[in-house]
């Protein structure tokens, strides 16, 4: 049985507020530190998300997203779809939280992080890419129970994810420039967000970079799916 999406609505500044105390026990708000390139090269700075307890910043819109379930929710289990990070961040909140999860995962996906996800108590569903698109669309998989987490186009994952420009905001206000890598637009999302909302004040500009081996962002777009939109309220 498909789950049908909430309707798109923006991501306020009291939403990921919200989220911040909700997750400050589960993540690491991780250090935003200078990349020393010479005095010719304008001051950039890494946020340096790999120090998250899963490597990955997925971990803060997992952890707000199981944060949020009901109790009858919590006992029903939650599940979602991943390559690797995602996975990992709902698994590690799900054990945190007592909280029975299963992820269906890309056979592709590095056996390292097919590895962690397991140890983390997760339960294990290898499909093809293709596979695990199509229940992405759907929001759906047999042998899949509970409550659907989906990995990026989701209101509370995405404000979970909003944290970071907060804590970059208080360390580097004057930040001029954003630069992140789309893949479905969860992470993005919420920087588009706080800008619109005045909060973040930088400049946006897409430029045609993603991370190799990734979904590609036409399809991360499609009308299945407009994580983006969520920014800027657009129907």
């Amino acid at each position: 049985m498909s789950t049908t999406p909430e309707p798109i609505r923006p991501i306020k500044l009291s939403d990921i507020r919200a989220a911040r105390e909700r997750i400050a026990n589960t993540i690491v708000r991780t250090p935003l530190i200078r990349l020393e390139l010479g005095r010719e090269f304008p001051e950039i700075r890494l946020k340096l998300e790999n120090l998250q307890p899963i490597n990955a910043y997925k971990l803060r819109g997992a952890a707000n997203a199981v944060a949020l379930l009901s109790e009858e929710e919590r006992k029903r289990g939650v599940w979602t779809i991943s390559a690797g990070n995602a996975g990992q961040g709902v698994a590690y909140a799900a054990r945190a939280a007592d909280v029975p999860c299963a992820v269906v995962v890309v056979e592709t996906a590095p056996k390292s992080k097919l590895e962690r996800m397991e140890a983390l108590g997760a339960k294990l569903i290898p499909v093809p890419y293709n596979v695990a698109w199509k229940a992405l669309d759907e929001r759906s998989f047999p042998g899949a129970d509970g409550t659907f987490i989906h990995p990026f186009d989701d209101d509370n994952f995405i404000a979970g994810h909003g944290t970071m420009g907060l804590e970059i905001l208080e360390e580097a206000p004057d930040t001029a420039a954003v630069i992140a890598s789309i893949g479905g637009g969860g992470l993005i999302t919420p920087a588009l967000s706080q800008r619109r909302q005045r909060l973040l004040r930088f400049r946006s500009r897409r430029v045609r970079h993603r991370p190799f081996q990734t979904g590609k962002l036409r399809l991360s777009m499609a009308p299945a799916g407009k994580a983006c939109s969520r920014a800027c309220g657009n129907e």
